[in-house]
C-alpha cells in the first residue's frame, strides 16, 4: 500500500515510546528520519527504535527529500515555528497539541496551511481517533440519551520536577495547556459547537510558576453544559461522563486507552448499564493513518486546523476567565 514518509522533529518521550512505533505500525506510515539537537542523542534514539537516518538538527530534517510529512512532538512554544518552517520546507504537519500558546499564534499556523494548498496541517488529538469515541459519538448522535445536556472530564497527574518540559512555565507548561486542553476539545466534540462563555479558577505553584490545577465551567447554550478539572500535582486519574436528558455514558479510560485491550464504555438507557465493548486499538496508529490518507488521496484532514484555533481561542478564554474571576465570552 502507499505510504507517507515521516520524519519527527526531537526525540521527546511521547516520539519514542506512542507515536514512532505507532507509525511504524500503520497501513499508510513509515518513518524514515528522525532529528534532534544533539546527533548523538538522535543516533540513539534513532538506533532503538529502527528508523533509518539521524540527523543532528531540525533543519537537516527539513531539507531531507525523503521526508514528506513532519511530526513535532517538541515542547509547545516551539510548535508554531517548526511547523511554520516545515511548511515553508515543503512538508505536510502533524503537530501535537496544543498547536500554538494562543489562539493567535494557531490561526498563523492555519493560514500558513491555506498559503500552501497542497499541504495538510493537523492538530494531533489522538483520543478522537480511538473506536470508543467513534461510538460515544455514534451513540450521542443516535439519540440514545435524548438531549446532549452536560459534559465532565477530569485528567490529572502528579508531577513536581522542575526540569520537566510540563513544569516549565516559559515553554508553556502547566496543567491547562498539558491537559485541559483535552477537557476542552472532548466537551467541543461532543456537542460539536464552541461553548458560548466559561468561567475559570486556578491554582499557581508558588515555586515553579504554573498552574498546578485549573478547572472550567463551560456553557454551550441551548442548555448545553460542560466542565473540566486538569491537575498536575494531584492522583493519577481520568474519566469522562456524558449526560442526556434520557441517559448517560461513563468512559473510564478516556485520553490514555491502551492500544491492546479492548476499551469499555458504561451505556446507561432506560434505567439499565449496558457493557458497550469497542476492539483494540492503537489510537496513535489510527490517528496516522487518518492522516495519510487524507495526504494520498488530497482529501480534507479528519480535523482540521479550524477546529485548533477553536480550541485555543475557549483556552485562552478559561485562562483571562482564571485571571478576572469572571465570565468569559468566547
Amino acid at each position: 500500500m502507499a505510504s507517507v514518509r515521516f520524519g519527527v522533529l526531537g526525540t521527546a518521550k511521547i516520539a519514542r515510546e506512542k507515536v514512532i512505533p505507532a507509525l511504524q505500525r500503520g497501513q499508510h506510515t513509515e518513518v524514515v528520519a528522525l532529528a534532534s539537537r544533539s546527533g548523538e542523542r538522535a543516533e540513539a534514539a534513532a538506533d532503538a527504535l529502527d528508523v533509518p537516518r539521524a540527523l543532528g538538527s531540525y533543519e537537516a530534517l527539513l531539507a531531507e527529500e525523503a521526508v514528506e510529512a513532519v511530526y513535532i512532538p517538541l515542547p509547545n512554544h516551539l510548535h508554531v515555528r517548526w511547523a511554520l518552517r516545515a511548511l515553508d520546507a515543503g512538508k505536510h504537519v502533524l503537530c501535537e497539541k496544543p498547536l500554538a500558546l494562543n489562539a493567535d499564534d494557531a490561526r498563523e499556523v492555519a493560514d500558513a496551511v491555506r498559503q500552501h494548498p497542497r499541504l495538510k496541517g493537523m492538530e494531533a488529538f489522538m483520543y478522537r481517533h480511538h473506536p470508543q469515541w467513534q461510538r460515544a459519538k455514534a451513540i450521542i448522535g443516535e439519540g440514545a440519551l435524548g438531549t446532549l445536556r452536560s459534559v465532565e472530564a477530569t485528567f490529572s497527574y502528579f508531577k513536581t520536577d522542575p526540569e520537566n518540559i510540563r513544569n516549565q512555565p516559559e515553554a508553556g507548561g502547566g496543567a491547562l495547556m498539558d491537559i485541559g486542553c483535552y477537557g476542552i476539545s472532548v466537551a467541543r466534540f461532543l456537542f460539536g459547537r464552541t461553548p458560548k462563555r466559561v468561567l475559570g479558577d486556578a491554582e499557581p505553584d508558588p515555586d515553579l510558576g504554573i498552574d498546578r490545577r485549573t478547572s472550567a465551567m463551560m456553557d454551550f447554550g441551548q442548555g448545553g453544559f460542560a466542565s473540566f478539572t486538569s491537575a498536575t500535582q494531584q492522583a493519577s486519574h481520568q474519566r469522562v461522563s456524558v449526560f442526556g436528558t434520557e441517559g448517560k455514558i461513563e468512559i473510564p479510560i478516556p485520553f490514555s486507552a491502551p492500544p491492546d485491550a479492548p476499551a469499555r464504555l458504561l451505556v446507561t438507557t432506560g434505567g439499565e448499564t449496558e457493557e458497550v465493548v469497542t476492539e483494540a486499538a492503537d489510537q496513535f496508529t489510527r490517528q496516522g493513518d487518518r492522516f495519510a490518507r487524507a495526504v494520498l488521496e488530497d482529501s480534507p484532514v479528519p480535523t482540521p486546523l479550524a477546529d485548533a484555533v477553536e480550541n485555543m481561542r475557549v483556552l485562552d478564554a478559561v485562562r483571562e476567565s482564571a485571571e478576572e474571576g469572571a465570565w468569559v465570552t468566547c
